[in-house]
């Protein structure tokens, strides 16, 4: 890996991290070098992006349409009451860039879909799914199993959730989990929910680039809030799965 230079200020801000064991000054290195695409600036968006920033990833890129509505505030902490009307990409950019001025934040509003996906992930380095729909999820999983690139997924319901890491070629991707789409409506949600999910994703994420510790691959992650409980299920590659058959 080709080192990067680190500034007195950031050797001071990220201090207490490169104390961790097998972090150092090369952990903090590799996260400065790395490039993150963020798939929503929402209520899992938004504690990924903040986390991820504060840590130091050099290059962040969050991408959502919509605006900011008073009924997002519950739980999409990137955004405060007086954002209410003003694009979420806009909203996101501003609020990173003010916790981190050290690295660099693209904040773009436009719509994931077929013609754009590509585009838009091409030179990053991991992808973060960060969205409330399954067909902007299942488009952005064929895309990062078809590039080769680690996709943190997580979601959330109520005042529950669940996360995995797919690494393409080795783990089940995000269509063998799911096969079949939940249906497409309103769904309840508190926001500590997606703020444990998303803090999860965020370590995986730092703990990829970091190389570190265990990831969270072949196992899905289940989060139930409202008993406390953490559970683990073991997860598999589907044979004739339509997304990552072909990805050996």
């Amino acid at each position: 890996m080709d080192k990067v230079a680190l500034s007195p200020q950031e050797l001071s801000r990220y201090d207490r991290q490169m104390m961790i064991d097998g972090f150092g000054l090369e952990g903090q290195q590799k996260l400065k070098k790395a490039k993150v695409f963020i798939a929503g600036a929402g209520g899992l968006g938004s504690p990924i992006s903040i986390y991820l920033a504060v840590a130091g990833v050099g290059h962040i890129r969050i991408i959502d349409r919509d605006v900011v509505d008073l009924s997002n505030l519950n739980r999409q902490i990137l955004h405060w009451n007086q954002d209410v009307g003003r694009a979420k990409a806009e909203s996101a950019g501003a609020k990173l860039r003010g916790l981190n001025p050290d690295i660099k934040v693209e904040a773009i509003r436009e719509e994931i879909t077929a013609a754009n996906v590509d585009q838009l992930i091409e030179g990053f380095d991991v992808v973060v799914d960060a969205m409330d729909n399954f067909p902007t999820r299942y488009l952005l999983n064929a895309t990062a199993v078809n590039k080769r690139l680690p996709f943190f997924h997580g979601g959330i319901y109520g005042m529950s959730g669940n996360a995995t890491t797919i690494i393409p070629g080795k783990t089940p991707c995000l269509r063998c989990i799911f096969p079949e789409p939940p249906p497409s409506e309103k769904f309840p949600v508190i926001g500590v929910a997606p703020a444990v999910i998303g803090c999860i994703q965020a370590t995986e994420v730092i703990k990829y680039i970091v190389g570190i510790g265990n990831l969270l691959t072949n196992r899905l992650l289940m989060f139930d809030g409202a008993n406390m409980e953490f559970t683990e299920v073991r997860i598999k590659r589907k044979p004739a799965c339509k997304d990552c058959c072909s990805c050996v």
